[in-house]
């Protein structure tokens, strides 16, 4: 099967002057070292880890707003990607012209644009909040919104970081939910997300990452990764995580 996306020997080095740089310089900071993975279309995968550990940085890598210093991105030929962020950047205008805005830098016409714009939000539960100012809104209506303006875009991936961490319990419930669809719409469609909520990924997740100081230590099917006697033979630095002994 051919993978989706994937890394290969992927590292990635922040700092001042990284962006120029051709090979890898040791007074820089090493956000990911030679990440190798790939995920097939319909696959869940959660990434997990601590606080730094290299969640974000791979999943800006994946959507193209980081370059890797050393390795490669692949990805299959057209793919539709988009990605959600913790905390969605609002801007001053409707809701129903929020969601628009983006197919129309797509290259929709304006008028199909709001079209698409207001059959989405129907379709997620939303069209009551069309009219209103989208930085009025509560967090948790701001990433439902915010996750309707991805999906009108109907991509194949969908990248999430931290998309419920600063909501609460029914906010945190509805943007799940948001997720559930998106992803039994269509058996293609696939998501790569972060979370810190250990019960959200065993909710949402097929399979999971397990990141530490920017490796990938654990890549695991979410039954076995849940499986003490697994990780605890085998991978005792993620039992400890899971256990909460690693903040």
């Amino acid at each position: 099967m051919t993978a989706l996306i994937a890394l290969h020997q992927a590292t990635v080095q922040l700092g001042v002057g990284a962006r120029s740089l051709t090979r890898l310089n040791p007074s820089l900071v090493c956000a990911l070292s030679e990440v190798s993975m790939s995920v097939n279309a319909g696959e869940r995968v959660a990434l997990v880890g601590a606080n730094g550990s290299g969640k974000s940085t791979l999943l800006r890598l994946l959507h193209g707003l980081l370059q890797p210093t050393q390795g490669r991105l692949s990805q299959a030929r057209g793919l539709r990607q988009a990605m959600l962020f913790q905390r969605p950047h609002m801007l001053r205008m409707q809701v129903k012209n929020y969601v628009a805005l983006g197919l129309w830098l797509q290259g929709s016409a304006w008028a199909q644009a709001h079209i698409q714009a207001l059959a989405t939000l129907e379709r997620v539960g939303l069209i009551d909040l069309a009219n209103r100012k989208a930085r009025t809104l509560s967090g948790g209506q701001q990433q439902r919104v915010a996750m309707a303006r991805a999906w009108a875009l109907e991509p194949q991936l969908l990248l999430l970081d931290e998309p419920t961490a600063s909501l609460d319990p029914h906010a945190k419930g509805e943007v799940e939910s948001l997720m559930q669809a998106f992803a039994g719409q269509r058996s293609e469609n696939t998501l790569i997300f972060s979370s810190h909520n250990l019960g959200q990924v065993k909710r949402l997740a097929s399979r999971v990452l397990y990141l530490e100081k920017g490796r990938v230590l654990v890549d695991l099917p979410v039954n076995q990764f849940f499986d003490s006697n697994v990780l605890q033979a085998q991978y005792p630095a993620a039992h400890f995580f899971v256990k909460g002994e690693v903040l």
